[in-house]
């Protein structure tokens, strides 16, 4: 039995990236969102206008988006350190991110399917209540862009961490140091950023067709903002992805990993996996096979400039050819 203090080999696994002022900011967003959207189905219904209810039930869908967003947030931060979780809940605004792109992805289909059947069946607009309505959404999402806009780049992280582990009970411990990529507010800046274009979208082509009677600009436009969404949808989706699926880190990286290692004495690396335990932090195993095994720490010190390796375990082995 080991009768000495554990804690100098123990180490958190809480990879959660905090971003409060960006929390913050997307409850402001959302309570943005929910008055115009009460408000314009409530104007909407008193009125019997069509436009201001289509967009007051449009601006729902992004509400439901923010509240994935807070909703991951809160999460993540509750269960930070819930040992359920084998390496915490860095993963947890990743999938929030992911969530609403599919979201985003959706709203897109809707409107291109609404834009191709007014193609087709054109309908009478009224042009002066509608441009009211897109003018309305244009202010509120303009202003929602701005309170998001600083906050879903990428922002700094204090709390990295490496380890290293080997079979004989050493260890050893190292630190990292980089930017983060907040996804769950990506995509809320995404959500906001096309309405706002959906908007100025809409008054193009209202314009032209209240002036020049180019009625049909307005299915036109709607395509175009259907695409343009799709494809900030499909890219979020591509970037959080691979994070979700586990996916490896770039071969050019790995590759100077492995020739570090085996560049020391007559080490081989014989298994080595490295993958995404949050939207910024990778772990990675390691295995070794040596006539000479040293001190973790020693692999430790070799390894010690590739600062994207936050939790790392080697385990080496003993060569026992002849030689």
């Amino acid at each position: 039995m080991h009768s000495e203090n554990l804690q100098q080999w123990q180490h958190s696994h809480n990879f959660v990236s905090i971003n409060q002022q960006g929390e913050r900011r997307t409850l402001w967003v959302l309570g943005l969102t929910l008055v115009t959207m009460v408000a314009e189905i409530t104007a909407g219904t008193l009125y019997g206008s069509m436009a201001l209810l289509a967009d007051g039930w449009h601006m729902g869908t992004h509400a439901a988006a923010f509240l994935i967003t807070l909703f991951a947030y809160r999460y993540a931060r509750k269960h930070a350190n819930n040992p359920a979780f084998s390496f915490g809940t860095g993963k947890v605004s990743v999938l929030g991110g992911f969530t609403s792109a599919i979201a985003l992805g959706l709203v897109a289909l809707l409107m291109l399917v609404e834009s191709i059947h007014r193609l087709f069946n054109p309908q009478a607009i009224q042009f002066n209540e509608a441009i009211m309505v897109a003018v309305i959404g244009l202010v509120v999402n303009v202003i929602s862009v701005f309170l998001l806009h600083d906050h879903h780049h990428d922002h700094d992280h204090h709390n990295h961490h490496g380890h290293e582990h080997n079979h004989g009970h050493s260890h050893g411990h190292g630190h990292g140091h980089g930017h983060g990529h907040d996804h769950n507010l990506r995509a809320a800046y995404f959500h906001v950023l096309a309405d706002a274009l959906t908007s100025l979208l809409a008054i193009v082509a209202l314009l032209f067709g209240k002036y020049l009677g180019y009625d049909w600009l307005d299915a036109i436009m709607g395509m175009v903002g259907a695409v343009i969404i799709t494809r900030w949808a499909w890219g979020l989706m591509k970037q959080t992805s691979p994070i979700l699926l586990d996916g490896n880190i770039d071969h050019g990286y790995q590759q100077k990993i492995i020739d570090t290692l085996e560049q020391d004495a007559d080490n081989k690396v014989s298994d080595i996996h490295i993958w995404k335990v949050s939207a910024d932090h990778y772990a990675a195993m390691i295995s070794l096979v040596t006539h000479h095994p040293k001190a973790a720490n020693e692999y430790k010190q070799l390894l010690s400039e590739f600062d994207k390796l936050s939790h790392l375990t080697i385990e080496v082995n003993r060569c026992q050819a002849a030689h």
